[in-house]
């Protein structure tokens, strides 16, 4: 990968690690109203898209604000009053959506699935099956508090079978798998650009049926969460309904170009895993262990059990690996005492190696020598 100004790696799933051509935009003034941004803006949303196969049959509403905003603002907007969901919680991120859903007066249905493990499809045709006053299924597609991956096509077809809407969380996943709206079918997605496209954080996107937009005009209560007018704006005239991150917008606009340029999702994809397996593989030579399977590991962040050696103080190995050029997460997101590690962003196999050098020279300095994973408190 073309090495970025900064010397800093962010092995975090979000923000990432940018090249220079992303960051160039931003190095400019851009006038919100102006038609130079509002072409920029409409490039985007066009891209986006395009990158999800989205044809005449879903729109793309952008709103200010992180990827956890974007969900509020779909379920909000675009998840009747009187809808039932059924909610997949295997996670910091599904949790959420539960609290969302709480907080906002949609009912819900929450399926204990357990921390570092899936949902499964068989799981959610059996609670379809069984209630069917159910009308929605949210699924977060990677639980990036541990690194797990739901089957989201399995899941798409059943929810799809059942006649039901299925609304995804693909945050940490966009950009980088198979989001065809089209063969999923989904009703509504959500994503941000500063995970696997790559981008800055600052917006997130909506992706979602055409008539479900529609459908939602006057009926969302919040104003600045409300996307049927945000989409209905940009529908009019091509502008934001309030300032917009315009650096940010610009960034995005050349980081779908590079997306494009590396051979689209798929090649991105396999950068990603092979990212990860060297991390997996290099880490294990240390003594790590993993805390997912390989089969159930997305290619975005993996989650290594902390040592149990006395030595190892988790703080500490944040500190370290920054003063070596390494920014990892500086908490936990697990009942099991783990770090994660990211292997997303504008990185490559030559970065995860000199990553792990850098774990392993972190670990020598803090004294640690056993790596037999600390169990749960």
């Amino acid at each position: 990968m073309e090495q970025d100004i900064e010397t800093v790696r962010l092995l975090i799933p979000g923000p990432v690690t940018t090249q220079r051509a992303t960051k160039a935009p931003m190095m400019r003034d851009w006038g919100c109203w102006d038609a130079e941004f509002l072409a920029v803006t409409k490039r985007v949303r066009d891209k986006l898209m395009a990158v999800a196969n989205c044809g005449t049959s879903h729109v793309c509403i952008p709103l200010q604000g992180c990827g956890s905003i974007g969900v509020e603002a779909a379920i909000l907007s675009l998840v009747p009053k009187d809808a039932k969901m059924l909610v997949p919680v295997n996670g910091i991120y599904s949790n959420r959506i539960a609290e969302i859903c709480t907080r906002i007066g949609r009912t819900y249905v929450a399926m204990t699935v357990g921390e570092g493990h899936a949902p499964e499809a068989e799981a959610v045709d059996k609670a379809l099956a069984t209630d069917r006053s159910i009308t929605h299924v949210a699924i977060v597609h990677c639980e990036s508090s541990t690194g797990v991956l739901s089957p989201l096509g399995e899941i798409a077809a059943v929810v799809r079978r059942h006649g039901r809407k299925l609304l995804v969380d693909a945050v940490s996943t966009f950009g980088a798998f198979d989001h065809d709206a089209q063969r999923l079918g989904y009703d509504i997605l959500v994503s941000t650009p500063n995970k696997c496209l790559e981008a800055m954080p600052g917006l997130s996107f909506t992706l979602a049926r055409r008539e479900t937009v529609e459908a939602a005009k006057g009926t969302v209560p919040s104003l600045g969460l409300d996307l049927h007018d945000q989409w209905k704006q940009m529908e009019t005239n091509g502008q934001w309904r309030y300032t917009p991150p315009t650096q940010v917008v610009a960034a995005l606009d050349v980081a779908l170009d590079l997306l494009a340029a590396e051979g689209g999702t798929a090649k991105r994809l396999q950068r990603y895993e092979r990212n990860r397996d060297v991390l997996v593989a290099e880490m294990g030579k240390l003594g790590f262990v993993t805390l997912i399977p390989p089969a159930r590991q997305a290619p975005v962040v993996i989650s290594f059990r902390d040592p149990a050696d006395p030595h190892f103080k988790f703080v500490e190995f944040g500190l370290g690996m920054r003063r070596r050029g390494y920014v990892i997460y500086p908490s936990r997101l697990t009942r099991i005492p783990t770090f994660r590690v990211a292997c997303i962003g504008a990185i490559d196999e030559a970065d995860i190696r000199n990553a792990v050098r850098a774990i392993d020279s972190t670990m020598k300095e803090m004294g640690v020598t056993d790596y037999t994973p600390a169990q749960a408190a």
